[in-house]
């Protein structure tokens, strides 16, 4: 028995209770109700605060309440026993018959397991790295590759429609300043005082001149835009090639210059206007965003007729709610904290709801320590360390692990050494492992000649009624509310924590003698065997989908 059906049971139970009028609802019957895992022992299989929650507004006592839910909840088929304890909190105990069904359900959902319908028919955008095509993707931009993905992953298996886009910032000074250092590099000069360096920059140089061997002999402002168009297409195409072999691939790659060159730009300002929400002082056109939470408006077309650059923000914005989006979800860096006021009144100034039509996520710093020491330099970006470096130090999946497995809203420092480990003190490894001695656990399994198939038809869930196979059910029971956690969140680190701690009662599981999956000597596979069979598949199929979200493999063998 999950929380989620529990949850529904309990629903069940209010809904008879106030048709019959023994308790008087104001608010309605809820639609669902918190399920939890007690943090003690002895505290029941599952606990609800449902009575505390529901007792003031029935016009009752909280233990009265929870007295009427027990009596009830007692004869739902899987509830062994329902204890009152302290105010009026419901400890939930249930038989082992319906705690094991949860293996069967699992192996039966498959790669399916998991998904919940929290965000079923939501159309979500996420806009996430969306690093400027001046350099490779630093550090930085590596958290939100790894974090990124993963949230489209949990929103994915939340019901969601997702839609990973990398805005592509090709217009403005950043770019000029680009393709001036190109050139420069091309002369053999130094870089402009405001340029780039680093030996990426000569590469690129010397390939846009072997493909256009004759752009040193056109005048420097011919030659910078011939640097500024391949130059930045081969700088793209090696960003897009590094986040590839990361594992993070966009649906979309929107063009900066799009939105000035197809008059986007004039449409969101028209429409801004028309909502009375533009006014022009001193030549310039303004935003009404102090009208809508932010500390003070803000210039769209400047006095001298040019755009400034929130109305390209303007423009995208229309554009991906034009597009149908619900949701459009932008992941920034540390350094762009105060860029999320004038945002969100450019989405109230639009009619919408800030929070929900439009969310900014701010990510935190990322420090990668080697021998104790913050390794601060690039062995090509010369200036920060890159995607490709992280990826070289410890690989793919302890990079994504890592980067995913921390809040977004702290700091982190990633110990190279750590990550680079083949120990359990290594938490991907750790969680990793844990996958493959499942995979071991069945293989050795088909060698005496159980097979799930069979497993699974005679499967009796009561059978697995040891304490450590209890802990084992309920915590794979977990990864559907852990799914929607996380998708409501924006957390999907929760899903990494859960993971380890999963893996960690596994190990518990599987080192307990008196909870062997496999006959001992001479002993003949018996039902007892092939019921943990399928309890090892389930723990091997919620180990594999949670690495899955987080773009990690489930290796077989490590």
């Amino acid at each position: 028995m999950t929380p989620e059906q529990l949850s529904t049971a309990i629903v069940d139970v209010l809904t008879t209770l106030s048709a019959e009028g023994a308790i008087t609802l104001p608010d309605g019957v809820p639609t669902n109700v918190t399920v939890e895992r007690p943090r003690q022992k002895g505290h029941g299989d599952y606990a609800t605060n449902v009575a505390l929650q529901l007792a003031k507004s029935a016009g009752s006592n909280p233990r009265d309440f929870a007295a009427l839910v027990q009596r009830r909840l007692e004869q739902v088929e899987g509830v062994a026993a329902v204890e009152i304890a302290g105010p009026g909190f419901l400890n939930i105990s249930v038989s082992a018959g319906a705690q094991g069904v949860v293996a069967a359900r699992i192996v039966e959902a498959g790669a399916a397991y998991g998904a919940n319908d929290s965000f079923a028919g939501e159309k979500v955008n996420l806009e996430f790295v969306s690093a400027n095509p001046t350099g490779p993707i630093h550090i930085g931009g590596v958290r939100w590759a790894a974090v990124g993905d993963a949230l489209g992953r949990v929103f994915e298996m939340s019901g969601a429609k997702v839609t990973r886009e990398y805005y592509f910032n090709d217009h403005g000074a950043q770019i000029d300043r680009f393709s001036s250092s190109l050139l420069a590099s091309a002369k053999g000069e130094p870089a402009p005082e405001d340029g780039y360096g680093g030996t990426y920059i000569h590469d690129i140089a010397a390939a846009v001149v072997a493909k256009e061997p004759q752009v040193l002999t056109l005048t420097d402002e011919e030659a910078q835009e011939v640097f500024r168009a391949e130059g930045v297409e081969m700088m793209f195409e090696e960003i897009k090639k590094s986040l590839h072999d990361f594992g993070v691939d966009f649906d979309v790659y929107f063009h900066e210059n799009n939105l000035h060159r197809s008059g986007a730009v004039d449409r969101a300002i028209a429409r801004l206007t028309e909502l009375g929400n533009t006014y022009e002082q001193d030549g310039a056109l303004w935003l009404r965003t102090e009208k809508y939470g932010d500390d003070k408006d803000r210039v769209v077309v400047r006095s001298n007729g040019q755009p400034a650059y929130l109305s390209g923000d303007l423009a995208y914005y229309l554009d991906k709610r034009e597009r149908g989006f619900d949701r459009c979800l932008i992941m920034l860096g540390a350094d762009h904290h105060g860029y999320v006021g004038r945002m969100m009144a450019m989405c109230a100034a639009f009619g919408d709801e800030p929070g929900r039509n439009l969310e900014i996520l701010i990510g935190q710093l990322v420090n990668l320590l080697r021998d104790g020491a913050p390794l601060r330099m690039s062995k090509r970006a010369g200036t920060v360390v890159t995607i490709d470096d992280l990826v070289e130090a410890i690989g793919v999946d302890a990079a994504r692990y890592a980067l995913s497995r921390y809040s977004t809203d702290v700091n982190i420092d990633l110990d190279l050494e750590l990550w680079a480990r083949a120990t359990n003190d290594n938490p991907v490894y750790y969680v990793q492992y844990a996958h493959a001695r499942t995979c071991r656990m069945v293989e050795n399994a088909a060698d005496l000649g159980m097979s799930l198939a069979d497993a699974v038809a005679s499967f009796d869930p009561a059978l697995l009624s040891h304490e450590r196979e209890g802990d084992l059910l309920r915590a794979l029971a977990e990864l559907p509310r852990v799914v929607s956690a996380a998708a409501e969140l924006r957390a999907p680190h929760r899903v990494a924590r859960y993971l380890e701690d999963l893996a960690a009662v596994f190990n518990k599981w599987y080192d307990t003698r008196e909870c062997r999956m496999l006959p001992q000597g001479d002993e003949p596979v018996a039902p007892i065997n092939r019921a943990r069979l399928v309890l090892t598949v389930a723990a091997q199929t919620v180990l594999a989908n949670g690495l899955g979200l987080l773009g990690v493999s489930a290796p077989e063998r490590m």
